[in-house]
This record gives C-alpha cells, sequence and structure tokens, in this order.
C-alpha cells in the first residue's frame, strides 16, 4: 500500500482514538493502535515507530493538511483532544476549499448530456448544497452541446456494454437506406465529434474497423453467446493521423501542404489543423504562411479545409486540391 494512504489510516486511527474519551491515550497506545490498524487492513506484521507517530501528532496540529487539530498532552503523558467534539471528518471547509468545490461543479454540470452523468445528479446537487452554493450565479464554462440530438438514450448502455466487453447486435440505419440493418459489434470507444457521437468497433464478420453515429441507431441487445474479440488494429493511435472520425482502407494517407493568407494565416497558426502541424519556413512579408499535415484525406478534412473560403489553397497532394476545386465550381452554378 502507498505511503500516503499508510499516513492517512494512521490520521484516521489516531483521530478514532481521541475522540474516546473514556480511555486515556498515551503516546505507546496510539502507536498500538496504528500498528493493529494497518495489520488489520493489509494483513501482514508492520510495526509503527514512535517516531512516526509523533510526525503524525505534528502533522495533524499543523495547518499543512487542513486540520490544525487541538491536540493536548496532559499529565505530561496522555493525548487528547482539547475539544472533545473536534474530529478531523468533521473539519470546515475553507473559503478555497468552496470555491475549488464550486469551480468543480460548474465542470460537472457541463457534462449532463451524457446519460451517464444524470446519475450523478443527485449527488452533484448534494455537494452543491454541502458547499454552501445555494445562490444561483451564472456559470463560468459552457461546453458545446446538442440536447436535442438523437441517440443520447444509447450511450449509457453502450457504455456499459463497452466496460462489461460485451458483443452487442445494432439495428442501424443509414441516411439513404430505407430499413435498419443489423450490425453485429464488438465495441471500443464512444467518441464526441462537432456534437455528434459515435460508436467505434469491430464487425464480427470480418474484424473491419468502422464507426455507427448514435443518432442513427434505431436498436440494440447484448449478445452474450457470441465470445467478445479485441481488435489489435484499434490501438491507443488509432486517431493520430485523422481530423474527426471517418478511416477506412480506401482512404488516401498523404502530407497536405496548405497556403494560408493573412487573413487565415494566424487563426491557423494558433488553432492548429491537426496536431501534426508544422509551419513551413518563416511568415512572408504579406502576413501569408505555408503549413503542413500529415493526415488521412476523409470528408472532415475537406469540411474543414472548404471552412477557410479563399482564405487557403491547397498546394498538394493535387487530387486533393482537384476535389476543393470540383466542390467550389459545383457549389457555384448551384446559383
Amino acid at each position: 500500500m502507498a505511503q500516503n494512504k499508510n499516513a492517512l489510516l494512521r490520521y484516521r486511527t489516531i483521530d478514532r482514538c481521541l475522540r474516546n474519551t473514556g480511555r486515556r491515550w498515551t503516546l505507546q497506545d496510539l502507536v498500538d493502535a496504528c500498528s493493529d490498524a494497518l495489520y488489520e487492513y493489509e494483513g501482514k506484521p508492520d510495526p509503527v515507530s514512535v517516531r512516526t507517530v509523533q510526525l503524525d501528532l505534528q502533522m495533524m496540529r499543523s495547518d499543512r493538511l487542513g486540520y490544525e487539530a487541538p491536540i493536548e498532552v496532559y499529565e505530561r503523558k496522555y493525548y487528547r483532544y482539547s475539544d472533545p467534539e473536534y474530529s478531523i471528518s468533521n473539519r470546515p471547509l475553507s473559503q478555497h476549499d468552496i470555491d475549488v468545490l464550486n469551480r468543480t461543479i460548474d465542470m460537472l454540470r457541463r457534462f449532463d448530456e451524457f446519460d451517464r452523468f444524470h446519475e450523478m445528479a443527485e449527488v452533484v446537487n448534494r455537494l452543491q448544497d454541502k458547499v454552501a452554493s445555494a445562490q444561483r450565479r451564472r456559470p463560468i464554462v459552457d461546453f458545446e452541446r446538442n440536447p436535442n440530438l438523437k441517440g443520447l438514450e444509447y450511450l449509457n448502455p453502450l457504455y456499459d456494454c463497452i466496460a462489461a466487453r460485451q458483443t452487442v447486435c445494432i439495428d442501424y440505419r443509414s441516411f439513404n437506406a430505407r430499413q435498419p440493418h443489423p450490425f453485429l459489434i464488438f465495441p471500443y470507444l464512444l467518441k464526441e465529434y462537432r456534437n455528434r457521437w459515435f460508436l467505434f468497433g469491430s464487425r464480427a464478420d470480418d474484424m473491419k474497423i468502422f464507426n455507427l453515429a448514435l443518432d442513427r441507431i434505431v436498436d440494440f441487445h447484448v449478445c452474450p453467446e457470441i465470445p467478445y474479440k479485441d481488435n489489435p488494429d484499434f490501438g491507443e493511435d488509432y486517431f493520430d493521423d485523422i481530423i474527426g472520425v471517418t478511416k477506412h482502407r480506401g482512404l488516401e494517407k498523404a502530407t497536405v501542404r496548405v497556403f494560408a493568407d493573412n487573413t487565415q494565416a494566424s487563426y491557423i497558426l494558433t488553432k492548429p489543423l491537426h496536431r501534426s502541424q508544422r509551419l513551413i519556413g518563416k511568415e512572408r512579408p504579406d502576413g501569408s504562411m505555408i503549413f503542413e499535415i500529415d493526415v488521412v484525406i476523409n470528408p472532415e478534412l475537406i469540411t474543414l479545409l472548404l471552412g477557410f473560403g479563399n482564405g487557403i489553397r491547397i498546394l498538394s497532394p493535387r487530387s486533393l486540391a482537384d476535389q476543393l476545386r470540383k466542390i467550389h465550381k459545383k457549389s457555384l452554378e448551384n446559383d
């Protein structure tokens, strides 16, 4: 057991002893009580030294842990609390503690879109009451979210299936399909992208990795009779070379070189297109810059680049530049 956990157990043991006013506690009594508590917890003898308990008493008296315990010695031999009502578990929160808890509560409330956090709502409310935050105030942090998004009811049960390593059968209707199609899936991950949730997993028939948008799921059920399988291709680095969620064998990975004029260069410099982004050369006198990223060319990348309008130009690969040119041309024809 970690040393800090040992110390916490000793503090609680000393606190329990000193709150028992029906007995007089010597230093050796406290040492024996701490040794017994550690033996009961760990199941092996590990005697606590007198010096350790003396340092514990000193730490509890100080404000380093926020205890400031009123421990006194009487008759030059026995230890007790000068305040019989004191306990380290009942110490009041400092203003700093309250401020930290209030900020944490604000952050927790931003996640109420996730079904699993609905279970925490009552806990968060009680916590807020505990830290005397009954007053209403505007939130300081606000995450982008869409509470009306379909499919959120599947977040919690799918989360549980992933945690329990359970195979699932999902009835899924894509945007172009008239009827739902069943997929037998080994689920691995729930991922949010631009206010939509996606389930990543492998198809049971060919172990192909793909994703399903939760708002297109019609229904699903667990298939305990089909053993769950991991896919070694779905590792921690799976998303390293993509923007968004789309990645399959038919997509090309390339080094994309982007010219950005002075209206977009600073924006791209401070908010990179991708984690691999690098500045090629230096900023030009007119404020323009050239960037490179190493990514899979997927629909999310194209959508991102289109958002910069005529403020950027794709220098390479030529295939990506041609795709964007065709999209812009078609947009003009639709006017």
